[in-house]
């Protein structure tokens, strides 16, 4: 399993990939792998701030829907917008295209609380 080690972790299975105080945040392979096939991406929260732990979002997979899980509080600034016509790239690249907002940061001290590659493999059995 692909788990960069630059890139930080949740245990709801999103990652979180720190440029500055922007996070850029996703779904990990375990989560879209789990999921299956992914059909559509709602995120209603542009310009809202979300707490730690908070719900940002949905993904649809062809039989579920499950909700996306904040790993950092802050202001989301952007949804990916090839997302739109290509929800697929949460399958094919979810740490690269697939990459699902652009939050802006207000607690840098929550990065402590969040998984390494490792510790993030450990739980999932990678």
């Amino acid at each position: 399993m692909n788990l960069p080690a630059t890139l930080k972790y949740s245990k709801e299975h999103e990652w979180v990939r720190v440029e500055g105080d922007v996070a850029y945040i996703g779904i990990t392979e375990h989560a879209q792998k789990e999921l299956g096939d992914i059909v559509y991406v709602d995120i209603d929260t542009v310009d809202k701030d979300v707490a730690q732990n908070d719900v940002f979002g949905t993904v649809e997979a062809v039989k579920t829907v499950s909700d996306l899980f904040s790993p950092l509080s802050g202001t989301v600034l952007e949804v990916n917008d090839k997302l739109d016509g290509s929800p697929e790239l949460v399958n094919s690249d979810p740490y690269g295209d697939g990459w699902i907002i652009k939050l802006s940061i207000s607690d840098a001290s929550e990065l402590e609380s969040l998984l390494s590659a490792e510790t993030y493999g450990e739980l999932v059995g990678a």
